[in-house]
């Protein structure tokens, strides 16, 4: 059981590369904290076996990309996979000095709709389905946090960034909103997603090395560690063994609304919360 650090290549599935990996480990189970999309490279976060269970609480977790946007053309898709649907020569007037100041302005907390072309669902159905088919697709914008929006690059029409951002950023989104501030037509060229959390693309193993069963063990993280930015309590044999069948165990840890429960050694007991002073088990690991 454990967390796979993953270095996706173009042209795959994020579901491609959880199934390359279930060969490859001969195992039944195993799942990814968040997707890319198929012209996206980067990191893709696993959880192998009972791991699995453990995605949840990595999802949500902030994420770095590193992106190119070009200008002059938009796609209905906002990436090079959609179809043109408008081209202009605007971004011809454009210096780099207002670029980087727009980028800049982008910062914060801002309203954003998904594409018609995500994954997000519409009554049970994923959207991209949905503007395939040519239904219209009318999703509600949700509020997202960038943290960082750095323009390393200036090349027109290409501009190359740095992003950081909440989970469920659309950094296609973003490209293409930085071309609408800045006048002209843009979508998202390139994309390459470079750390979730604390876990970074530099420590993933190549695709081609979890095939050929190659994997360094940069890129294999224990279910503890992999939980780093939760609270961690440590609990005895004799506590680990109530957790292990679903008991409540009275403990003087700070409340607190997901937890880390570990014996000494950092083996992982369960997942839970800390209320009122008495340890909630939710997912429980260890077998007692």
């Amino acid at each position: 059981m454990g967390i796979l650090l993953v270095d996706k290549p173009a042209g795959v599935t994020s579901h491609d590369v959880v199934a390359v990996t279930r060969r490859a480990l001969g195992v039944r189970k195993a799942g990814h904290a968040g997707t890319l999309d198929p012209f996206a490279t980067g990191l893709l976060v696993l959880g192998i076996g009972r791991a699995t269970r453990l995605l949840e609480y990595l999802a949500g977790l902030d994420k770095e990309y590193l992106g190119t946007a070009r200008f002059g053309v938009a796609t209905d898709s906002l990436d090079p996979e959609g179809e043109r649907v408008a081209e202009d020569d605007r971004w011809e007037t454009l210096t780099a000095e207002r670029v980087r100041g727009v980028a800049a302005g982008m910062v914060g907390t801002l309203p954003q709709t998904p594409p018609a072309y995500s994954a997000v669902k519409v009554d049970g159905v994923p959207a991209h389905r949905r503007a395939r088919r040519g239904e219209r697709v009318d999703l509600p914008p949700r509020d997202v946090t960038v943290h960082a929006f750095d323009v390393t690059e200036v090349a027109l029409p290409e501009v190359r960034f740095r992003v950081e951002c909440s989970s469920g950023t659309y950094v296609r989104g973003l490209a293409a909103e930085l071309g609408e501030r800045l006048g002209t037509a843009s979508h998202l060229a390139v994309l390459r997603r470079t750390r979730v959390g604390r876990f970074h693309v530099r420590d993933a193993a190549a695709l081609g090395a979890v095939r050929a069963g190659e994997i360094p063990e940069s890129a294999r993280v224990g279910a503890v560690p992999a939980l780093a930015h939760l609270p961690c309590v440590a609990v005895a044999p004799r506590e680990a063994a109530m957790l292990a069948t679903g008991k409540r165990v009275p403990s003087g840890a700070p409340d607190c609304g997901a937890a880390v429960f570990a014996l000494p050694g950092g083996r992982l007991v369960a997942v839970g919360a800390v209320r009122d002073g008495v340890l909630e088990p939710r997912k429980v690991f260890h077998v007692a």
